[in-house]
């Protein structure tokens, strides 16, 4: 079974960082939610930290602005994952400089899409 962290999943299930961990589960990932606030999101224990998620992701995908997501990357990278998706509005040339310095795999793309989701049917 294919495992993702969603760095910067929302209880707000109006917001993108939740519909990717609902996107996620309904394909029969092990999501492990990523969100310093919240002890659960969508009945899953929430992680502060992808450095505190119980295993190394085979994805990473994340919901943060740029200035949020450049800080989070190496941690990230020490964390180690297959694939780091970048969904719309997360992304800048700075946040792509660094992944690509730190070696990690980068898709731009929006991954709920990626799974097979529509967005706006969750």
């Amino acid at each position: 079974m294919k495992t993702v962290a969603v760095i910067g999943a929302s209880t707000d299930r109006s917001k993108f960082g939740n519909k990717a961990v609902r996107a996620y589960q309904q394909q029969g990932f092990t999501v492990w939610p990523v969100n310093p606030k919240e002890a659960t999101v969508e009945g899953l224990p929430a992680f502060a930290s992808v450095a505190d998620v119980p295993g190394r992701p085979d994805l990473v995908s994340v919901y943060l602005p740029p200035p949020v997501t450049l800080k989070v990357l190496p941690a990230i990278a020490a964390k180690g994952c297959d694939e780091l998706w970048l969904n719309p509005g997360t992304e800048s040339d700075e946040v792509l400089a660094e992944a690509e310095r730190l070696g990690l795999n980068v898709i731009q793309a929006c991954s709920i899409v990626s799974v097979g989701v529509s967005p706006s049917a969750l």
